[in-house]
C-alpha cells in the first residue's frame, strides 16, 4: 500500500511541470497564430500589434518562472547536508570549500536544468565587493542573486593580513560560496555518531557581522569573548547569534 502512494507523491511534481510545459507550448503558440494573422492584415493597428506581442512575452515569462520554481523545489528536495572539508586557521572553524559544495550540488542542479554564472559589481558599502550569481533555467527564466562581501584585507583579529588584490579575490571566493549555499539552501556541517547534527557555531558571515558591530561601537573583542565565555567568535553557537547582536546594541544604547 505504501509503495504506490509514495510513487504518486513523487510523481506529482513531474506532472505539474509537464502541465506547465504543455500550457507554455499551447498558450504562446495560439497567441502567436493570432499575431501572425494580424501581421498579414494591413488594417490592424500597429499599437494593437505591439500589445499582442507584449502579451505573448508576459505569458512566456510567467510560464518560464513557474518552471524555474518547480525545478528549484525538486532540486532542493534532493540536496543533503554538505560535509565540511577545510579549516579556517584564523577563526578555527571548519567549512565546506567551493569545490566541495560544487562537487555535491552540480550533478543535481544541472540535472534539473540550472546553470550558474558569476559576475561582480560595485557595492554601495565601502571596501566591499558585490558578487553576483545569475541562475538560469532551461525553461528560459533567469533569477539574479547578490551578496556584498568585505574586501578590506582585514583578518579575524582586525589586522591587515592581505593585499588589496588578495582581499578582492578572497571576497569573490567567499561570495560565490555563500551565494551557492543560499540559493540552494545548503546546510554545512558534521554528523555525530547518533546521526544527529552537532551544534552549529557562528558562520563566517555572522562572525564578520559581529566583529563589524563591535568595531563600530568601539567595543573590545576580548571583552566580548569573555562575556560570551568563548576564546573566539568561531566557538559561539549559531543559536546565540541574535542574543549577541542584541547584547552589543544594548551596551551601545547604555553608553
Amino acid at each position: 500500500m505504501n509503495a504506490p502512494a509514495t510513487a504518486v507523491v513523487e510523481a506529482a511534481p513531474r506532472r505539474r511541470a509537464k502541465a506547465v510545459a504543455t500550457r507554455k507550448e499551447q498558450a504562446p503558440n495560439s497567441l502567436l497564430q493570432v499575431i501572425e494573422r494580424a501581421a498579414r492584415d494591413p488594417s490592424v493597428d500597429i499599437v494593437k500589434m505591439e500589445r499582442l506581442i507584449e502579451l505573448q512575452r508576459q505569458i512566456h515569462d510567467r510560464e518560464a518562472e513557474s518552471l524555474f520554481n518547480i525545478a528549484m523545489a525538486e532540486a532542493q528536495g534532493e540536496i543533503t547536508r554538505v560535509k565540511a572539508d577545510a579549516e579556517n586557521n584564523q577563526t578555527h572553524s571548519r567549512y565546506a570549500t567551493y569545490a566541495q559544495i560544487d562537487r555535491a550540488l552540480r550533478p543535481i542542479y544541472t540535472k534539473h536544468g540550472f546553470a550558474l554564472s558569476f559576475d561582480e559589481a560595485d557595492s554601495p558599502k565601502p571596501e566591499h565587493i558585490r558578487v553576483i550569481c545569475h541562475v538560469s533555467h532551461r525553461g528560459g527564466f533567469t533569477r539574479t542573486y547578490h551578496t556584498d562581501m568585505p574586501a578590506d584585507g582585514k583578518g579575524a583579529k582586525g589586522g591587515d593580513v592581505m593585499t588589496k588584490t588578495h582581499a578582492a579575490g578572497s571576497a569573490k571566493a567567499y561570495g560565490m560560496r555563500y551565494l551557492v549555499r543560499g540559493i540552494f539552501n545548503v546546510a554545512v556541517g558534521e554528523d555525530d555518531n547518533d546521526g544527529n547534527g552537532a551544534e552549529d557555531t557562528l558562520s563566517e558571515e555572522q562572525q564578520v557581522n559581529l566583529k563589524a558591530m563591535l568595531e563600530e561601537r568601539g567595543f573590545s573583542l576580548a571583552s566580548f569573548l569573555k562575556w560570551g565565555k568563548a576564546s573566539s567568535l568561531a566557538e559561539i553557537p549559531a543559536a546565540n547569534y541574535l542574543t549577541c547582536v542584541q547584547a552589543i546594541k544594548a551596551r551601545g544604547q547604555a553608553r
